[in-house]
C-alpha cells in the first residue's frame, strides 16, 4: 500500500505539501499511522505538478523520500496550484524500477493510485491489456496493477469527447468490476487524478476493503485550497474521511468540492 496526496488551490511550494505539514507525506513515508500492510513506504517516491500554463511535470525516484535530497531541493523551488504525490510500498514480487513509480502521466492527465488487484499477474493483467487500444497499450512501461488501472482510465477518458474525470473513473471502475467478477478476484482503488483544471478522487473496493482516504476544505480559514490524502496532514485542518464507494470532485475555477456516492457496480449475472 502507498500513501497519496493531491492538492488544488492557490499556488504553493511543493515543500508545503511534502515536508512542512505536521504529518506530511515525508513523515508518512517512515511513520504512517493507517497503513494496513507493511511498516514503511520506502520503495519509491513521486510528485507531479502543473506549471502556470497547465503543462504537467513529474519527478520520480526509487529511493525512500526520507533519503531523497534532490526532491527536497526541488520542492523549495517549484510551486504549483495543482500537485499530486505519493510514496511507495511495493507489492510482493514487484520490481523497484522507475517505470513502476507514480505519478503516471498521459497528455494532461496525472494519476496516483493506492490499493491492489489481488493476484494481479495471474488474474487481470492480461484481461486489462486486451481491453486497451494499441495506442493506450503502448503507454504501459512497467508491471504494476496501478499502471494498468491508469491505462484503462486513459482508454475511458479518450473514448468520448464528452468524457469528464468522474465519468472516466466510473467507466474504469465498472470495467474493473466486470473483469474482477469474471476472473474471481478482488481489488481496491483509491485514486487521485487531475487534468490541471480539476481534481477527482475516489475510494472504491470490490470484494475487499479500500484503504483510508481523507479530504480537507475549510471555507472560513483556508477557502483557497482542497487537499486529499491517505492520512490527515495535521490536526489543524478540517479533515473528513471518505466513505467507501465515494468520490470527490473539485474545479480550480470554483474550489468548491462536491462529494458523491459511487455506484456499487454489480456485474450482470452476479
Amino acid at each position: 500500500m502507498c500513501r497519496l496526496i493531491g492538492y488544488l488551490g492557490n499556488a504553493i511550494l511543493l515543500d508545503e505539501l511534502l515536508y512542512k505539514q505536521e504529518h506530511s507525506l515525508y513523515k508518512q513515508s517512515y511513520s504512517p499511522l493507517e497503513l494496513k500492510s507493511g511498516v514503511v513506504c520506502g520503495d519509491g517516491v513521486g510528485v507531479g505538478w502543473y506549471d502556470e500554463v497547465g503543462k504537467p511535470f513529474i519527478y520520480r525516484n526509487t529511493i525512500p523520500l526520507w533519503n531523497e535530497p534532490n526532491l527536497e531541493e526541488l520542492s523549495n523551488y517549484v510551486q504549483s496550484s495543482c500537485t499530486l504525490g505519493y510514496v511507495r510500498l511495493a507489492g510482493i514480487g514487484e520490481s523497484l524500477d522507475i517505470s513502476n513509480c507514480q505519478p503516471f502521466r498521459s497528455g494532461k492527465l496525472l494519476f496516483v493510485h493506492n490499493g491492489e488487484i489481488s493476484n494481479f499477474q495471474q488474474t487481470l493483467c492480461r484481461p486489462i491489456r486486451e481491453s486497451l487500444s494499441d495506442s493506450t497499450y503502448r503507454l504501459i512501461k512497467g508491471t504494476t496493477d496501478s499502471e494498468h488501472i491508469f491505462a484503462l482510465l486513459v482508454e475511458m477518458w479518450q473514448s468520448s469527447p464528452n468524457s469528464t474525470l468522474l465519468s472516466a473513473l466510473n467507466a474504469t471502475l465498472q470495467k474493473l468490476t466486470k473483469l474482477a467478477s469474471e476472473h474471481d478476484t478482488s481489488f481496491s482503488a483509491n485514486v487521485i487524478v487531475s487534468d490541471g483544471q480539476a481534481v477527482a478522487a475516489i475510494r472504491y473496493a470490490y470484494r475487499t476493503q479500500a484503504p483510508t482516504l481523507y479530504w480537507s476544505y475549510d471555507e472560513l480559514k483556508q477557502p483557497n485550497q482542497v487537499i486529499v490524502a491517505s492520512e490527515p496532514l495535521s490536526n489543524n485542518q478540517n479533515w473528513t474521511a471518505f466513505d467507501e464507494q465515494s468520490a470527490l470532485f473539485v474545479e480550480a475555477q470554483s474550489l468548491q468540492p462536491t462529494i458523491s456516492r459511487l455506484e456499487r457496480f454489480v456485474p450482470i449475472g452476479v
